[in-house]
């Protein structure tokens, strides 16, 4: 079994939609980034990389290259799955914590859930999803922007079994 942890964090901005986990928010403000900026999906495709030891999100979709400009995050969640399974790696479970003082993303967890689902080919019920907030401290606490960690799972069928 491997373990990766991931974080994520972008500043708010006015003009782009709000996209989290995939959905979109009806909300003043987006979130700042070269893709789409959903901090969720950032954090998880950090988190499954560092567990399969393969670099991070930068490593395989540079803010550098113009093919990942406006693309949906979880599109790249998808690429990240893809480039586990080729490593004989297999998800087990993730957990999510969203870190923000609003909006509020209860009314949207089904659809983020969903989402989430089926970019990982994941159960939902293995997809731990939550929201906190920082009580009014730091950015977020500032409604500043939005952050979120992820950990991970996975399951390392190359590792020989131990007797």
């Amino acid at each position: 079994m491997r373990i990766g942890t991931g974080f994520d964090a972008h500043r708010f901005t006015e003009g782009c939609p709000l996209v989290l986990a995939g959905a979109t928010i009806p909300f003043p403000y987006g979130l700042e980034g070269h893709s789409d900026a959903d901090v969720i999906c950032h954090a998880l495709i950090d988190a499954i990389f560092g567990a399969a030891a393969d670099g991070d999100i930068g490593t395989h979709f540079p803010d550098t290259d113009p093919k990942y400009q406006d693309i949906l995050s979880l599109d790249l969640v998808v690429k990240t799955i893809a480039k586990l399974h080729q490593r004989a790696h297999k998800l087990v479970n993730v957990d999510l914590t969203v870190i923000l003082e609003e909006p509020k993303i209860a009314p949207f967890r089904d659809e983020m859930l969903a989402n989430l689902s089926g970019a990982l080919g994941l159960d939902k019920d293995l997809i731990g999803l939550k929201a906190t907030t920082t009580e009014g401290l730091g950015f977020t606490g500032r409604r500043e922007g939005i952050a979120a960690q992820a950990v991970v799972l996975l399951d390392d069928s190359r590792a020989p079994s131990s007797v």
